[in-house]
């Protein structure tokens, strides 16, 4: 049973990858109207790597964050990119603004220590495990995500 599920979209880097998109069909449609050249092995690898390009963009284009009996799990578009956090071993939680240059995406952050998991906005929550890691996972409704993590784990 799912006790609390929320996908937030990342408008910016949808706008992003949506303007890639359209620059490499133009990009592609343009080179088709060439005349062939002699490097044909190429043209699959400029495919590929624009392929590449962005599907690995519309992977960051939503964030669904979901809370089970036993983990709190993150992912991110299509699911290629994901965490589980076991429940039992978070020890609190709290909401928090992450800075401008914390940035979006997945990053390590080294002062403080932490992974930061985002797509959008400032808002994020900050869970804090038995171990002593630290994550932040951003969600444009912190208050409701802190409440169902305590409660899910019976703070």
């Amino acid at each position: 049973m799912t006790s609390y599920r929320h996908t937030q979209i990342g408008y910016l880097i949808l706008v992003v990858t949506l303007a890639v998109l359209a620059l490499f069909a133009w990009v592609y449609i343009t080179a088709r109207a060439e005349p062939p050249s002699y490097y044909s092995g190429t043209n699959f690898l400029v495919t590929a790597i624009m392929v590449l390009i962005v599907s690995t963009l519309a992977s960051f284009t939503t964030l669904t964050t979901s809370i089970d009996n036993s983990y709190l799990q993150i992912k991110f578009g299509y699911g290629i990119f994901k965490k589980k956090f076991l429940l039992s071993e978070i020890v609190s939680t709290k909401q928090v603004k992450n800075h401008w240059y914390y940035g979006w995406g997945i990053r390590l952050w080294l002062w403080p220590k932490m992974w930061i998991y985002n797509v959008s906005g400032f808002d994020a929550v900050e869970i804090n495990m038995k171990n002593g890691n630290v994550y932040r996972i951003g969600t444009d409704e912190p208050e409701r995500l802190e409440v169902a993590i305590k409660r899910a784990i019976n703070i």
